[in-house]
C-alpha cells in the first residue's frame, strides 16, 4: 500500500485526539502533510512521530485536521467502501425511530463522518458537507444514499456560512432526481410541507421535532410562537391551546405556517410577519399577556467573538418573553448557538427571570432529539439547548 501523507500535530493537539476530541486546528500542526489533493486522507503522529490515526486534511481552513480512525493505514484503509460502511452504520443507527418520515440519517462528527449531514423528508434528501473531506466525496455518498434509502432526489444544501469557515464555495443544487424538490413529512398528528431547494438550512429544523412535541403536550390558554419559521412549534401547541400566535419575520415562511395550518385543519393558528424582538416589547408595554411563549431564534452566536452581543439579545428576549406570561405560564425558550453553553444558557435565562421578578420552576432541560446524538469529547455537537420553564 502506497504510504500516505503525514501530518505531525504539537503536544497539545495529540493529547487532545487522545482524549477523544476528533478536531486539530492549524495552529497546533506543526509538520503539514505533502499533499495538495482535495480533502486528502492523512496519517496523523505525535512530535515524537508515535501514529494517533488518519485524519481527513484541508488546506485551508483553521481547522487542519479531522480526524477518521484511529488504526494506522495498515490496520484499516480510508476509502470509498471506508466511507459507505460508516454510512450504512448511521443509517441502521435511526432503525430505533419507526414511522419517522422526516429526521436526520447522518450527523457529521457524531456519525464518525466529520462535517456530513443528511436529513430525510418524505423521499427526498438532502446532503450538507461542512469540511473539505467531504465536499470532495459528496457525489458518491449521494449515490450510495440512492441505493440504500430509494430516495427520488438528493438535493445539495452547501449555502450555510460554515462553507466560508472552510474556504469552500457555497452552492445549492441538485445530486439526483429531476424537477422540483417539493416534499412532505410529519411531526406526530401534523404534516408539513418542505421545498428543498427553496427553503432555509436544509429545508426544515428536525432537531427541534420532539421539543415541538413536547411543547405540544404542555401548552394551555393561549400561545405565541416566535421565530417560527414553519410553524413547528405553533401547530404541536395548537392541539391543547385554544389560540396560538405564530411570529415569523421571513414572509415566505410566514406563509408557509398559514398553508401548514390550514392544511392541518389548525383553525386556531394566527400568522404575524414580523420582527419578534418588536413584537414581544409591544406585547410587553400594551400589558399583553399568554399562557405558554416559545422562543426558538435562529443561532445568535455563530463566533465566539459576538457570544457578549448575543447574550445581551437572549436575555432582552428572555426578559419580555417572561413580562409577557401569565402566572404559571409556560415558556419553552432554545438557543442552537454552540458557542453558548448549557450552563451559559441556563445561566442568562435565570438572571432574566430575576430581572423580570419572576420566580421561576424549571420543568424540563432537553436538546436534540435521538436523530441528532452527541459526540462525547466535542461540545459543538451539543448546540441545541430547550428550557421548559414555569413563570410563577
Amino acid at each position: 500500500m502506497p504510504s500516505l501523507p503525514t501530518a505531525r500535530v504539537s503536544l497539545k493537539g495529540a493529547k487532545t485526539l487522545r482524549r477523544g476530541t476528533p478536531w486539530v486546528y492549524r495552529t497546533e500542526l506543526t509538520d503539514a502533510p505533502a499533499t495538495d489533493t482535495p480533502g486528502a486522507v492523512v496519517a496523523v503522529v505525535d512530535p515524537q512521530g508515535n501514529p494517533i490515526g488518519q485524519a481527513l486534511y484541508a488546506r485551508r481552513s483553521p481547522l487542519a485536521l479531522r480526524l477518521l480512525t484511529r488504526k494506522g493505514p495498515n490496520e484499516e484503509k480510508v476509502d470509498d467502501a471506508f466511507f459507505i460502511r460508516r454510512l450504512e452504520a448511521a443509517l441502521a443507527r435511526r432503525a430505533v425511530l419507526p414511522g419517522r418520515d422526516g429526521l436526520r440519517l447522518v450527523h457529521g462528527e457524531a456519525d464518525l463522518l466529520p462535517g456530513f449531514f443528511v436529513d430525510r423528508y418524505g423521499q427526498g434528501l438532502t446532503v450538507q458537507t461542512l469540511s473539505e473531506g467531504m465536499d470532495a466525496r459528496k457525489e458518491m455518498l449521494a449515490r450510495a444514499l440512492v441505493e440504500r434509502t430509494g430516495a427520488s432526489h438528493v438535493v445539495c444544501r452547501d449555502d450555510a456560512s460554515g462553507r466560508d469557515f472552510e474556504s469552500l464555495p457555497r452552492e445549492v443544487r441538485l445530486l439526483h432526481g429531476e424537477g422540483a424538490a417539493r416534499f412532505t413529512y410529519h411531526e406526530g398528528d401534523n404534516r408539513f410541507e418542505v421545498d428543498l431547494l427553496g427553503d432555509m438550512k436544509t429545508g426544515a429544523f428536525l432537531d427541534q421535532v420532539d421539543n415541538h412535541l413536547r411543547a405540544g403536550e404542555l401548552g394551555r390558554g393561549e400561545a405565541l410562537d416566535c421565530f417560527s419559521y414553519h410553524g413547528g412549534f405553533a401547530l404541536a401547541l395548537a392541539k391543547h391551546c385554544t389560540s396560538v400566535l405564530a411570529v415569523e419575520q421571513d414572509a415566505k415562511a410566514a406563509a408557509r405556517i398559514q398553508t401548514n395550518a390550514e392544511a392541518n385543519g389548525r383553525a386556531n393558528v394566527k400568522v404575524e410577519n414580523g420582527n419578534a424582538f418588536d413584537v414581544l416589547r409591544r406585547f410587553d408595554q400594551e400589558g399583553r399577556r399568554f399562557d405558554t411563549i416559545v422562543l426558538d431564534p435562529p443561532g445568535l452566536a455563530k463566533r465566539r467573538e459576538g457570544l457578549a452581543t448575543a447574550l445581551r439579545a437572549y436575555h432582552e428576549l428572555n426578559l419580555r418573553a417572561l413580562r409577557c406570561l401569565k402566572p404559571d405560564g409556560l415558556l419553552v425558550t432554545c438557543s442552537c448557538s454552540g458557542k453558548l453553553d448549557r450552563q451559559g444558557f441556563e445561566s442568562m435565562v435565570l438572571d432574566a427571570a430575576a430581572d423580570a421578578k419572576r420566580p421561576v420552576q424549571i420543568l424540563e432541560r432537553r436538546g436534540a432529539g435521538l436523530d441528532h446524538p452527541v459526540l462525547a469529547g466535542l461540545a459543538e455537537t451539543e448546540y441545541l439547548k430547550a428550557l421548559y420553564v414555569r413563570a410563577l
